[in-house]
Order: structure tokens, then C-alpha cells, then sequence
């Protein structure tokens, strides 16, 4: 296939690239800064501006586009930047792979857009499907926004898939590094009450679900988190163990929600008991089923 990936600069594409180059696709890289090689090619999500012929004959385009989500506060210019560079991002490409569906639709093409395990807000200890209803906070709101962009593409036939990820777990993540320090420090422990589910998956089966999604015959919203979510009690518990260091130390969830506010509140003491109902009704088949020897690897204690 001919792919064009936008957003590879992050943990999720520097990954994915070599993936799918390795299996023979030919992949193009959109990026924002002057380009260094042949297969990259310049784009300006800022102001929705891209060169319409660069994906004229793509099979397929992922996007991976968005300032990240980090955990501080959520200040009302770091607000702004978080909805406007995945909306910007996702408009153009859906709008540029609307008007190449529309010259020719003969051609079967394939949006994977990311999204996030966010969208279902906090909803406690109840098992979430594909099929349930967005949250109410900001995340939520910002995850219905962003797929909502992706509406050009699809109302013009191009299969749609929505990519909500959870924790990704792998060499270099940022939880991985944040936590990885502080239980190293010797200052683990579950944070609030332990009971919110962390919805995770491995890197490996990240990107092995999005190779499996370029031709499954699947659209709309797919879970990206391993079979088994955790609550966040098993997973600093697990941790603790991979790292030889004890958990005795629980952070308060009021002192969570001061230090980080509404991301504290949402991705750190909320969660979700989401399964990949979806993938795995298509077929696709986990490697990382297992939350130790998954964060091993991920800390290189494999």
C-alpha cells in the first residue's frame, strides 16, 4: 500500500514507519518543517493548507497528528492548543482525501485516525464498549470534536477508522518514564482509591492493530487497549514488583486533582474498563496480553 503517516516525530509513529516499511509499504511522512528526504512532504495544518496531489493516490493516510497530552494543568492557552492542532490536522487530511475520493472513487482508500480511550470520560467499573456514550469533560468533549472532523472523508467513502488509545506501554513513554522514576524513588503507590481502571496496551500491539485495521474490514471506533484493563491498584502493585520497590505510599485523590487539575481528575484518579470488543472481533490477535512482562520490556527488565 501507499500510506501517508502525519504526526511520526511521537512515540506511536517513530514506531510505526519502520513497521510498515518493513512489510513492504510505501510510506510518505507529512510534515511541518522543511523537508529532509524525498518521502517527506511539507504541509500546514495551522492554517489547513496541503498540497492536494500529495495524497491523490494514497491507499491509505494515518494520522497521528495532535500536541500531546501531558500531565500538568490544563490552562486555557494549553486548552486551545490541544483542540485546535488535532482538528486543524484532522480537517485537512479529511477534506484532501475527500476531494481524491471524489476525482477518483474508484480507488478503495482507508482514514485510521487517532482518538483516545478519553472520550468515554469517567466511567467507573462498568465494562465500556465501542458502542458507548461520549463523557462530559474536557477530554471527552475534545475526543467527540476530533472525530467528528473526520466527517469530509467519510461522507465522501472513505472508510473511517476511529483509533481511541489507551496507556501505551513501551520503551520511552511518558508514563512509563514518570512513573518509573517516582517508583524508583521509592515513592509509589496507588494514586486516589486505586479502583479507576487504566485501560492500557503494549506498543507492539499499537501498531500491530493499525497494520491489522488498514484492511480489516472494520470502521467507526475501535478500542485500542489490551483485553485485560487493570485498576489502578493492580497496576502500581505490578510496577512495584518489575521494579523491586514497594508501594506503600497513596496519593490522596485531592492531592492529584490540586497538583494536576482537570487532567488529574480525568486521565489519573478517572478511568475506564474499556475492551477492544471491536479488534478483536475482526480477528486481530494480541502479543501483549500481560501487564508485567508488558512493563518489563517497557523499563528493559525483560
Amino acid at each position: 500500500m501507499k500510506i501517508a503517516v502525519a504526526g511520526a516525530s511521537g512515540l506511536i509513529g517513530g514506531a510505526l514507519v519502520p513497521a510498515l516499511r518493513a512489510e513492504g509499504h510505501e510510506v510518505l511522512q507529512l510534515v511541518r518543517r522543511t523537508p529532509r528526504t524525498v518521502d517527506e512532504h511539507r504541509w500546514d495544518p495551522q492554517h489547513r493548507r496541503i498540497d492536494p496531489t500529495v495524497l491523490s493516490d494514497v491507499d491509505a493516510v494515518i494520522n497521528l497528528a495532535g500536541a500531546p497530552i501531558r500531565p500538568r494543568p490544563w490552562t486555557r492557552g494549553y486548552r486551545h492548543e490541544l483542540v485546535n492542532s488535532r482538528l486543524d490536522a484532522t480537517a485537512t487530511i479529511s477534506q484532501a482525501l475527500a476531494a481524491a475520493a471524489t476525482a477518483d472513487p474508484s480507488r478503495p482508500r482507508v482514514l485510521l485516525n487517532a482518538s483516545g480511550i478519553g472520550y468515554y470520560g469517567d466511567t467507573g467499573p462498568g465494562e465500556i464498549r465501542e458502542d458507548a456514550p461520549p463523557g462530559e469533560d474536557f477530554l471527552a468533549q475534545l475526543c467527540v470534536r476530533w472525530e467528528a472532523a473526520t466527517a469530509a472523508a467519510a461522507d465522501a467513502g472513505v472508510r473511517v477508522v476511529l483509533l481511541r488509545t489507551g496507556l501505551v506501554l513501551g520503551p520511552g513513554a511518558m508514563l512509563v518514564k514518570v512513573l518509573g522514576l517516582v517508583f524508583r524513588l521509592g515513592l509509589g503507590g496507588r494514586l486516589g482509591s486505586g479502583k479507576q481502571y487504566w485501560p492500557w496496551i503494549a506498543l507492539d500491539d499499537e501498531i500491530g492493530a493499525m497494520r491489522h485495521l488498514l484492511t480489516a474490514d472494520v470502521s467507526g471506533p475501535v478500542n485500542l487497549t489490551a483485553p485485560g484493563p487493570v485498576t489502578n491498584a493492580e497496576f502500581t502493585r505490578v510496577l512495584g514488583k518489575v521494579l523491586h520497590r514497594p508501594t506503600p505510599l497513596p496519593v490522596p485523590a485531592f492531592a492529584v486533582s490540586t497538583g494536576l487539575g482537570e487532567f488529574g481528575r480525568a486521565s489519573v484518579i478517572g478511568g475506564q474498563q474499556a475492551v477492544p470488543a471491536k479488534l478483536l472481533e475482526s480477528g486481530y490477535v494480541f502479543t501483549g496480553t500481560d501487564l508485567e512482562a508488558t512493563l518489563r520490556k517497557a523499563l528493559g527488565r525483560s
